[in-house]
């Protein structure tokens, strides 16, 4: 009891300090996250997604594998049209594994070539179409589950794979946090407006380099966050990409209100170029 109480002084503290830079106890960076999303101001921020209906010209399907925590976790495949051992792990926004990342999985699929493509499943079936439901979600997981579900895909891809990951929102953290758990394995790590892992031990981990791409009018992966990451990943020696669009939050998605499509064009380009460039 006295630890959970000790955690939640710690998430609350790092929240109401944010604005101060004073930090009494260190957490997660999915921790981080799920406390920010929580707040009143970030769940009104997301407007609810326009709905739409995913309908493959790509082959695409849901599938299941293993995981070693002895479960199963759920996915969106797209096998590459001649056997490749170059794959692209794709990480939901807060909503979920829903129609609209199946279609960025599948639009990355395309762009990119012969790659295989697999949108993993980190709420374990569970969707969200309101701000307040994908809070709860949010908060709800756990890492070490997410980081069960990233070994699980990355036994059924095979020893041989090599990954690059991309993720949106929740899902920007989540692609990072994956590329670390990648290990050897990890070929290019795309976020878009995600929670960067702050630990230097862990960054230097890292088997690439990172392309980043942030909208400067985001309240909250804001510039403090990013010039944070930036040194603290020169100080792991490892190389950070940063691509930077007058937009804000979630503007890469086109479901989302405040969609933007110019800036989106232009980092999915960036994006397939990073791929493209590491997945030969």
């Amino acid at each position: 009891m006295k630890m959970r109480l000790l955690i939640y002084f710690c998430l609350a503290t790092t929240v109401v300090m944010a604005q101060d830079d004073i930090t009494l106890c260190h957490t997660s960076a999915t921790d981080k996250f799920a406390v920010m999303a929580s707040g009143k101001e970030f769940k009104a921020a997301h407007l609810s997604p326009r709905s739409y209906t995913h309908e493959s010209q790509a082959g695409g399907r849901m599938m299941k594998f293993k995981t070693p925590d002895g479960g199963e976790a759920n996915a969106y495949l797209i096998e590459a049209k001649t056997k490749s051992a170059n794959w692209i792990f794709v990480f939901q926004e807060w909503w979920g594994l829903n129609d609209n990342i199946k279609r960025q999985a599948e639009e990355l699929y395309h762009a990119v070539g012969n790659v295989n493509v697999l949108a993993l499943d980190m709420y374990d079936g569970k969707l969200a179409t309101d701000a307040q439901t994908a809070s709860q979600y949010m908060g709800e997981f756990r890492q070490q589950r997410g980081d069960a579900i990233v070994k699980g895909a990355l036994a059924y891809a095979g020893a041989n794979a090599r990954v690059g990951t991309v993720g949106w929102c929740f899902g920007g953290g989540q692609s990072l946090q994956a590329t670390l758990t990648a290990g050897k394995q990890g070929a290019a790590c795309v976020m878009y407006y995600g929670m960067p892992e702050e630990n230097i031990e862990r960054l230097k981990t890292l088997n690439t380099d990172v392309l980043n791409i942030w909208p400067t009018q985001d309240q909250w992966i804001n510039k403090q966050v990013m010039d944070k990451f930036e040194a603290n990943m020169k100080a792991a020696g490892k190389k950070l990409t940063i691509k930077s669009y007058e937009a804000d939050h979630a503007f890469a998605n086109p479901s989302n209100p405040r969609y933007n499509q110019q800036a989106a064009a232009d980092a999915f380009q960036n994006t397939v170029a990073f791929f493209k460039e590491r997945l030969k």
